[in-house]
């Protein structure tokens, strides 16, 4: 049935107005049952979709989202620590700590970025033979990594933010007032151990996935 099936949505390559009219064909059919999203359609092209395209992509997206925050949080406490600092050149040292708390944002996610990429040892995962999708083991490492990538990516997003803006918030506090710093400075820890937890979680996920295939026959 998952053959028939597969024969029937297949679409030539060389034909884009016949891939665009099948489009438009499921989707008038989900409309018909009253139904926005053909979600069946879109399992099946789900399952046909690489696991190791989703394991590359969680994770690309656990150190690209990671360095995004980090570069992001860096943008807000240093704009804010260098206009300060010309009034109050006192400031500079001491809210450096600030971007370094950003910055431990983006090695949180190379890091884990670097564990996914052990997760993947075999370039080639063989469909089988008579349904012609990948094994369920496959597949389920590869929805775990890009589950711990994503997982991770968002959360140090999040995370570069929020001490960014706390760290911008410190600089200029102290600026005013010196007694400020140490305190807001325990809000700020608080912030960046946000980021932690997704890498902690992010790593419990991908703690058994593998990615492992056979080579194709000669």
């Amino acid at each position: 049935m998952v053959r028939r099936e597969r024969n029937r949505l297949r679409v030539p390559a060389r034909a884009p107005a016949v891939m665009a009219s099948q489009q438009l064909l499921h989707f008038g059919d989900a409309l018909s049952r009253g139904q926005l999203i053909n979600w069946d359609y879109l399992g099946f092209l789900f399952k046909q979709i690489s696991p190791y395209f989703f394991a590359c992509l969680g994770t690309s997206l656990a150190v690209g989202l990671s360095i995004a925050g980090a570069a992001w949080g860096i943008f807000i406490t240093g704009s804010s620590l260098l206009g300060a600092a010309i009034r109050v050149p006192r400031i500079t040292s001491k809210n450096l700590i600030s971007i370094i708390f950003c910055e431990a944002v983006a090695i949180y996610g190379v890091i884990v970025a670097i564990i996914l990429s052990t997760r993947l040892e075999s370039p080639f995962v063989v469909r089988d033979s008579q349904t012609g999708l990948y094994p369920i083991q496959a597949m389920t490492a590869g929805y775990a990594i890009y589950g711990s990538g994503i997982t991770t990516g968002w959360s140090n997003l999040v995370c570069g933010l929020c001490v960014g803006i706390v760290g911008s918030s410190a600089a200029l506090s102290d600026a005013q007032n010196a007694t400020l710093f140490v305190k807001i400075l325990v809000v700020e820890i608080f912030g960046s151990a946000l980021g932690l937890f997704g890498v902690i979680i992010g790593i419990i996920i991908a703690g058994q996935a593998k990615l492992q295939g056979t080579l194709p026959p000669p």
